[in-house]
């Protein structure tokens, strides 16, 4: 097949984006341009070139658009550290390390190209907890493993590793939510790499 046929041949099935996915994608560029709080579904319509009859077919409400566009979010990062959990070359206190340091920058990353991003956090902490905790439950499901393998190499000296997991999500929480990490930029105290140091110290010579 020549160059120029190959490009009339259409995408597959698979390839195009459904009607909910080009909600979700819209409505994720209005959140992160103009603001959560800003965007209405008739908006979203409009983008769309529909009607917000239409919209309301796939999604009942603003927050169950929101929803959709946090999970995705949320699928992302989790999807980030997960690969580095599972790389084969680096130890546990390694791989802990740059969950963090990614965890951090990819918020840092997101909030400086979008400020509004953290609005659509809010909402879903206010309107949706049950999205943000399963969000908090998958990332410390890769804490836990992470702590669980440095247990295991002889790096961490931790009883239980769940336990550990939630520690050192909720110690690094000011470092990675869009809210603190907006307001606090480069002030926040004790620096990352301090903390880190602090956190794997912690697992080298704790009984938790």
């Amino acid at each position: 097949m020549s160059p120029a046929t190959a490009r009339l041949v259409p995408p597959s099935t698979d390839e195009i984006p459904t009607t909910r996915e080009r909600i979700v994608e819209v409505a994720a560029r209005s959140f992160r341009e103009i603001g959560y709080q800003k965007t209405t579904v008739a908006d979203i319509a409009r983008t769309l070139k529909m009607s917000p009859a239409n919209v309301y077919r796939f999604f009942d409400s603003k927050k169950a658009i929101n929803e959709a566009v946090v999970e995705q979010v949320t699928g992302e990062i989790e999807a980030m550290i997960a690969a580095i959990a599972a790389s084969p070359n680096l130890d546990a206190p390694e791989r802990l390390t740059r969950i963090v340091t990614t965890l951090h920058t990819d918020c840092r990353r997101r909030w400086e190209a979008h400020p509004r991003v953290h609005e659509m956090v809010e909402a879903a902490m206010s309107e949706s907890w049950s999205v943000c905790q399963a969000h908090v439950d998958r990332i410390e499901a890769v804490l836990t493993r992470v702590v669980e393998d440095g247990v295991r190499e002889g790096h961490f000296t931790i009883a239980d590793p769940k336990a550990a997991a939630a520690c050192l999500h909720a110690a690094i929480v000011r470092y990675c939510h869009p809210l603190l990490v907006s307001r606090q930029q480069d002030t926040a105290l004790p620096p990352l790499p301090t903390m880190i140091a602090f956190l794997l110290g912690a697992l080298r010579a704790a009984k938790l």
